[in-house]
This record gives structure tokens, sequence and C-alpha cells, in this order.
């Protein structure tokens, strides 16, 4: 049996993450230091040679998908199912403002995986789509036959990654919160055998860092 690899790449530093700044869909931009990180993650992803490159159309995960596809020679596709959660009434504001006017709402985000912020979205809801965005990618892989090794490299989000993780792996939802966070230009690698019954994903990689720096939501 042939073994499928899916890679989840975060995208680089922003100005918004280095300020405890909640982006949520907000389309913020790199940083100097994201940059950095995004050319470094190319330069860590060129000897994977990825069948396919498709990322968030947020310009943050846009742009580092794109330094990571200079240095492989892949076109990078994009997506909008990839966003990164919609925070509602919390995008924009620090941590500490969020935690000013709603008190406790933060932890009880984090800790329950069908809680969306106030005008936002779930985690559940999150996984919901954009977790078919990875299975069209793998079907249409799968149909060419040639994995041999390769991976194929989705470039997205921190909240994004983790619920695509715990529903790929068939965690129960109320088990979700263990998957923890990833930082800037970290990266998760999934793996499954073709022909495998239900749930064919197994975690090999959580965040092992592909460039350099900080981290944060969004």
């Amino acid at each position: 049996m042939t073994e499928r690899r899916v890679v989840l790449l975060r995208h680089g530093q922003t100005e918004h993450n280095a300020e405890s700044r909640m982006q949520g869909q907000l389309d913020t931009a790199l940083s100097d230091l994201g940059g950095r990180q995004a050319r470094a993650a190319g330069v860590a992803f060129a000897a994977m040679r990825p069948h396919a490159i498709v990322a968030s159309d947020l310009h943050r995960a846009y742009d580092t998908a794109l330094a990571v596809g200079a240095a492989t020679g892949v076109a990078v596709q994009t997506d909008p199912r990839l966003r990164e959660t919609h925070l509602g009434e919390w995008q924009g504001r620090t941590h500490y403002e969020v935690d000013a006017v709603y008190p406790g709402a933060r932890d009880h985000w984090r800790a329950d995986a069908t809680w969306a912020p106030p005008g936002g979205e779930s985690r559940v809801h999150v996984a919901a789509r954009a977790v078919p965005v990875i299975e069209e990618y793998v079907a249409q892989i799968d149909r060419s036959g040639t994995w041999a090794d390769r991976p194929l490299l989705v470039v997205a989000h921190g909240g994004v990654i983790a619920a695509v993780t715990a529903a790929l792996l068939g965690l129960p939802v109320d088990t979700w919160p263990v998957i923890g966070g990833i930082g800037n230009t970290g990266w998760t690698e999934l793996t499954s055998r073709r022909g495998r019954s239900s749930p064919p994903w197994r975690l090999n990689v959580w965040n092992a860092d592909a460039g350099s720096g900080a981290d944060d939501v969004g």
C-alpha cells in the first residue's frame, strides 16, 4: 500500500502576532521576521518536493506559500476554505482587550471546540469547511498513483491546522483541545496508507520548526 503524506504549515509572523492581537480572517501581511521565516521554510521544504501546494488566500498564508513555491518550483493554488477561524467581535483586539470585555471567554473557547466567539465560528465549523480541501487534493493525488514519498503541502493558520488535525485523526470533539498551538512556520505531518479503514490518518510530526520565531493566534 502507498503511504500518503500531508504537511500542514503555518504562515510566518505578522505584526498582529507580535502584538498578541487576534487576527481571525483579517487580511494581515507578514512582518519582516515573517518574511524571513517564510524564506527559511522554503529552504526547509525544498528537499520534500511537494506534489502540490495549496494555501489560504489570506496574504500571510499565501505569501508564505509563495516563498515555499519559489524554493520548490511548485505553483501555489489557493482555497478560501483554508482561511483562519472567523473570530467575530474579537478580530483586531489584543488578548488583553478581549479578556477585559469578555472575561473568561477565551479560556472557554479554547476548552470547547463547539463554542464560537460572538459573531464568529467554532473549530468544528472550521474543520467542516477545511477538511474537504485536504480530501479533494488527496483524492486527486491518489488517482495519479504517484505519492512516492512526496507530500501534499497545505499552508494555512494555527486554528485551521489544529481543527483539521483533530478531525482527520478522528478524535472525539470533546478531546479536540488536546491539540495545542503551533508556532509561526511550525509544521505538522499526517500520514495514512491507502485502503485503510477510517480513520486513516496518523500524526507523525507536530509543530516542527521550519523557520524561526514567534507564536500567536491566527
